[in-house]
């Protein structure tokens, strides 16, 4: 691992400093935590903190375009940018300068007209003009846990240089970043949905529970999905297969630059669309790429049913013209898994469970030959995960049919089955192995 991605490694997931250096850091409880960053960083003087509107004035009077950092500091889980960190390295240190610099650590009254991100990860960066026209996103993410591979603080420089190359330029490329902005949500702020409305204002709460006031980013997606559900309407596909990663297409991208070609699996679409390793993709769908997150986001934006997009290609010092085709069903085919939005997925579809697919030793161990087989490697005990626990369901069962189907291979097959035919409140019939015995359990669908 090169040093320069070990330290973004550190930094995206929130490593605390061993020590005497941090040993203080250890003993803080939550609450102290987010007061203090808020200290130190105002004491600073360099970041604005949880300001966007006097970073747009600010970035209107000096020409500056704006550097915004979303990132969950509240949660012990989420990920921390620490700006500490990132100044160490020299490159990072001296674009920050060029910039006006926010951070931003909590989604409460956030401007989800301009703010869109895969809120399953909790650090995004955002570069934009003062007008509020976004020339790029940085921050990806593939794993539950690890970054490498994805994001280095080589590919956040470049991404930095080739949003002051466009904003150089702006606003001459204005039209060309028309769609890095996507249509309206549902509502214009987290706040605003019904199921966080009751719970929380547009701002953090200073005065009292700072920490309980803060909206997480993954509580967005959370609150887009049960918008619809709770509706009984099937959730759109964009927020059940959200922001596709490249290499679910076959385009494996080198994180240390904006979009160039690292591999290329045979037999899916980025191969049959004639790129080539060493291939810098410069536009897709017409927009100027910045990173791998803005890859991400072209094919978020993108209709689950295939569409063809073209591309600008850099090979060999030649621009190169192509077209990239989805086929249709494109979407479900990445690995949803890791994402924390299976988790209430788990409560709406199988009351809990955890499913995987056993792997062909495993098959053969328990002598299944069904062409379904997904084991439950955990069952949840609480609450409404706890809803197939309660129906009979246990630990390392194997699903073999979900609701009359056979042919469900994944986990999120079964969410995609349950959202597209079932409604709240239903119940389908499961079949399980158990040991050497088949047995027939009924499984209640949930909001």
């Amino acid at each position: 691992m090169t040093r320069s991605i070990f330290l973004l490694a550190v930094v995206l997931l929130g490593t605390w400093l061993s020590g005497a250096t941090t040993g203080w850091a250890q003993k803080e409880t939550r609450e102290q935590r987010v007061r203090g960053d808020k200290a130190r960083v105002e004491a600073e003087g360099f970041w604005l903190y949880n300001d966007l509107d006097q970073a747009y004035k600010v970035a209107a009077q000096t020409g500056k375009p704006i550097l915004v950092v979303l990132r969950c500091l509240p949660c012990e889980e989420c990920v921390k940018l620490d700006d500490e960190l990132l100044e160490k390295d020299p490159t990072i240190s001296e674009l920050l300068k060029r910039f006006v610099c926010v951070r931003v650590v909590g989604t409460n009254g956030l401007d989800l007209d301009i703010f869109q991100f895969d809120t399953d990860q909790s650090f995004a960066v955002f570069m934009l003009n003062a007008d509020r026209t976004l020339y790029g996103r940085f921050g990806t993410r593939s794993h539950r846990t690890e970054w490498v591979g994805d994001v280095s603080l080589p590919g956040m420089a470049r991404a930095m240089e080739g949003a002051l190359a466009l904003h150089a330029r702006f606003p001459r490329y204005k039209s060309q970043l028309a769609k890095k902005r996507g249509p309206e949500l549902e509502f214009p702020s987290p706040e605003k949905y019904p199921s966080l409305k009751d719970k929380y204002s547009d701002h953090l709460n200073y005065a009292g529970d700072v920490v309980k006031s803060c909206i997480h980013c993954h509580q967005i997606g959370d609150a887009q999905r049960e918008f619809y559900w709770h509706q009984q309407q099937p959730i759109p596909d964009e927020l059940l297969y959200p922001y596709p990663h490249p290499k679910s297409i076959g385009l494996v991208l080198d994180p240390d630059h904006r979009a160039k070609v690292k591999g290329l699996p045979d037999g899916l679409p980025a191969a049959a669309a004639g790129l080539q390793v060493g291939d810098e993709i410069l536009t897709l769908d017409a927009q100027p790429l910045l990173s791998m997150a803005d890859v991400q986001w072209v094919l978020h934006q993108t209709l689950s049913s295939g569409a063809s997009l073209p591309m600008t290609v850099r090979r060999n010092g030649q621009i190169v013209s192509m077209n990239l085709t989805l086929q249709s069903g494109w979407r479900s085919s990445g690995d949803t898994s890791w994402r924390v939005s299976s988790w209430p997925m788990r409560r709406i579809a199988t009351g809990g469970m955890r499913l995987i697919p056993l792997t062909e030793e495993e098959r053969q161990e328990r002598g299944i030959v069904d062409p379904m087989a997904l084991r439950a490697a955990s069952v949840g005990q609480y609450g409404p995960h706890a809803a197939a626990k309660k129906a009979g369901f246990k630990q390392e069962d194997v699903v073999i049919a979900f609701d009359g189907q056979t042919n469900l291979a994944r986990e999120q097959d079964v969410f995609a089955h349950v959202n597209a035919n079932r409604k709240p409140g239903e119940k389908v019939s499961v079949r399980i192995r158990r040991g050497d015995k088949t047995l027939a359990l009924d499984l209640p669908i949930q909001r």
